[in-house]
């Protein structure tokens, strides 16, 4: 096998080794990236804006000295903008918009070392579970490519998971890393609040509801990324408690004995697809084997009450993202610059009074101090992902009679996730599990706030003990 084959599906860590030892210059890595991109791109639709000649400019000169020097890589196209270079978040509001400066995000991305190739597909304002614009169209599974690929960073999944780069930018206002992770098979941390910065421009979204970081192949790339973009920005209103030491110390570092808890179970009316349960399961067994404390144990928490809190301070997030955008573009959103969902939840949260959204959110504080308590006896909870293995696409799709139809299915596909948004706990879907279509299924692991040190730890050994990254899905480098 040549190199060039090989870099595939290499990760991250591993082609900065390459660089660092001269066996491959930088910009051999982004030309095979691009060849990448180019021949998978028109079946996946994962790339919306492609980054191909300015990519090959910062291969040729010098590039910061970081852990992934040389590397290409993939933004999502939503919330971090990268200066000189269009930013839509799926609309065709934005069209036309481009960005006049690199958020912190992006400003530490490039400190790393990493070349960024592209921008990838992304839900209109990141709203769905699924990846379906209609400005750009669907982002395809490269598992199946008549299903999601999750959302909302359906596209930098898609992107990775094929083999276009071995990791990619997402972010995560309610499972929107870790759903596309599980639909894709990747491992996907969505690290604690305040962990990666949103300056300069915001100082918390959605009230502290999203979090930054990526989708990647291994462990070790997480961890070696989150040590290079992670820590406060002049400004924050907040930040998470400094780690005790780099994250990468932790890929390998003895776990102990585990207390985890463990649950299939989803809020009342809503069922788990067997495939999910067995998934859970099979994780709980391998962790047992692995020497850990496994319970099956119900999370005590008011499931239905925290829906439709977190629901009113969507409509609020929604509101805000319409007002937002017509301040910085000087224009007004009107019915038919959006999609139809977009323009409904627009709608509905600028009835939403201040009066109901700071209840909402005082309730989800409180469900958040509760669910903190659970953690004084369980170092880890085990549950699905996702309530089902990825679903078709246009399943999520409004209908004539609702436009938010989407919404509100998401509620089904995905009950597990957004807790960890409304307490800002660390959590992370680890792939483990492959179904008899041989689609991947997620299990999700949630640590206590500020403990990506032992999702971490408990991750590589899981990685090591069930070794993923020599599964590759139909359509892929």
């Amino acid at each position: 096998m040549s190199n060039l084959e090989e870099l595939a599906f290499l990760d991250a860590t591993a082609q900065a080794e390459w660089v660092r030892q001269k066996k491959i210059k930088p910009i051999e890595l982004v030309e095979a990236a691009i060849e990448r991109i180019e021949r998978l791109n028109p079946t996946l639709n994962a790339v919306v804006t492609p980054m191909h000649d300015l990519a090959r400019e910062v291969a040729t000169r010098d590039i910061p000295d970081g852990p992934f020097t040389g590397v290409p890589f993939l933004l999502k196209d939503l919330i971090a903008e990268y200066a000189g270079v269009r930013f839509t978040e799926g609309s065709a509001f934005l069209r036309d918009y481009v960005s006049d400066h690199d958020t912190e995000l992006v400003v530490r991305i490039k400190k790393a070392g990493l070349i960024i190739c592209g921008k990838t597909n992304t839900p209109e304002f990141g709203s769905l579970p699924t990846t379906e614009p209609l400005f750009f169209g669907p982002t395809r599974n490269p598992w199946d490519t008549n299903k999601t690929p999750g959302g909302s960073s359906g596209g930098s999944a898609a992107a990775v998971a094929s083999g276009m780069v071995p990791m990619a930018h997402g972010n995560d206002g309610g499972g929107s890393i870790r759903m596309p992770a599980s639909c894709c098979g990747l491992f996907g941390l969505k690290p604690t609040r305040g962990r990666n910065p949103l300056g300069p421009d915001y100082g918390d979204l959605l009230t502290g509801l999203a979090a930054e970081h990526a989708l990647t192949r291994s462990v070790r790339d997480s961890a070696a990324l989150l040590d290079a973009t992670s820590g406060p920005d002049l400004g924050d209103p907040y930040w998470a408690p400094p780690p005790a030491r780099p994250f990468i110390e932790e890929v390998g570092a003895d776990p102990g004995q585990l207390h985890i808890a463990f649950t299939t179970k989803a809020r009342e009316g809503i069922d788990v697809h067997e495939d999910c349960i067995k998934a859970v399961h099979d994780a709980a067994n391998l962790c047992s084997d692995l020497g850990h404390e496994v319970e099956e144990v119900a999370m005590d928490v008011d499931a239905e009450h925290m829906a439709r809190c977190f629901y009113r301070v969507w409509l609020g997030g929604s509101a805000w993202t319409a007002e937002f955008w017509e301040r910085e573009t000087g224009k007004t959103i009107t019915p038919d610059q959006v999609e139809p969902l977009t323009w409904a939840l627009i709608k509905k949260g600028r009835q939403t009074d201040a009066g109901t959204y700071l209840l909402a959110l005082e309730d989800l504080q409180s469900l958040s101090r509760d669910v903190a308590r659970l953690f004084t006896k369980w170092d880890v909870w085990l549950t699905p992902t996702l309530a089902e293995p990825p679903v078709a696409l246009g399943t999520f799709d409004p209908t004539p009679e609702n436009p938010m139809h989407g919404f509100f299915r998401s509620g089904k596909f995905m009950p597990f996730t957004s807790i960890c948004n409304v307490t800002g706990q660390p959590a992370m879907s680890v792939p483990l599990f492959w179904n008899n279509e041989n689609l991947p299924i997620g299990t999700q692991f949630i640590g206590r706030f500020g403990d990506e040190a032992t999702l971490f730890r408990l991750a590589a050994q899981l990685e090591a003990a069930r070794p993923w990254a020599n599964r590759r899905p139909p359509i892929s480098a």
